[in-house]
């Protein structure tokens, strides 16, 4: 078993400060509730914005060594917790900046990964450069693959995660009411057709004209939603995924296994 906490949260634009802060504190009330991972949204470190925050991405923007990097590198290992959190990073050697997820485990002075978010949405094409892999990632209890948001309405991404033997599959989200139909249609359609748990982490509040509604979820291998955060307000929830009940559904559901190799040659 593996129990996972999902932190929905609110942000105040552009103070990291206050933000980090409030994501500290989630922390810790996760590993009173003995969860072994949390994850945040999407951007929870800074808003997420691009109309608002704009040029400021680029002052917003980390490596490793630096604020966030140190916070969750130290709660990680005092708490025993492994931390999914996204943020704007910037690659040192080309300057340019990313839509990331970084990946903290216990006992490392730094983060074990990120992922860059591939497919970006809107005026996110303004600011950021899109990533271009897609790994999964051991981190020790398990393997984990990431999306990001707008990555979900990707099936091929879940589907190159999952078969790359991903055991969960998270995806931090900053997504707004006007899309709230889309976000109840892909989470389980993502997770059943890789026969893959999923855990779906929104936003909530709002910036300027974008409403972000929470609704995060944790969907089980079927498609089945088996744990629910509220639409009205931040909301922290958390639920031991079984691993073997992948296993068994995947007896019945081959989708994975059946899967033909190569569609190219039927084009």
């Amino acid at each position: 078993m593996i129990k996972v906490t999902i932190a929905q949260t609110d942000a105040i634009l552009g103070d990291k400060d206050e933000n980090l802060r409030c994501l500290e504190n989630y922390c810790y009330k996760a590993k009173e509730n003995n969860a072994q991972i949390i994850c945040f949204p999407e951007l929870a470190t800074t808003g997420y914005s691009p109309s608002i925050l704009g040029e400021q991405y680029y002052s917003l923007s980390e490596t490793q060594n630096e604020q966030t990097d140190k916070l969750f590198s130290q709660l990680s290992s005092k708490l025993n917790l492994v931390i999914i959190c996204g943020f704007i990073e910037r690659d040192d050697t080309t300057g340019k900046i990313y839509n990331s997820a970084g990946i903290w485990i216990p006992n490392r002075k730094n983060w074990l990964a990120v992922y860059r978010k591939m497919h970006l949405f809107h005026h996110e094409k303004l600011w950021f450069t899109p990533g271009d892999s897609l790994p999964v990632f051991d981190i020790g209890i398990c393997r984990i693959g990431i999306i990001i948001c707008y990555d979900a309405g990707f099936p091929e991404v879940a589907r190159i995660l999952a078969t790359k033997k991903a055991d969960i599959l998270f995806m931090p989200s900053a997504w707004s009411k006007q899309d709230k139909d889309l976000w109840y249609i892909n989470t389980p359609c993502r997770a059943l057709e890789n026969t893959t748990h999923l855990v779906a982490v929104n936003r909530w509040g709002k910036e300027g004209d974008i409403n972000l509604f929470g609704g995060s979820r944790i969907i089980d291998p079927r498609g089945t939603i088996v744990a629910n955060a509220s639409e009205k307000a931040e909301d922290m929830i958390s639920y031991e995924i079984d691993l073997t009940t992948q296993t068994e559904i995947r007896k019945s559901l081959n989708y994975l296994k059946d899967k033909k190799i190569n569609y190219t040659t039927y084009l």
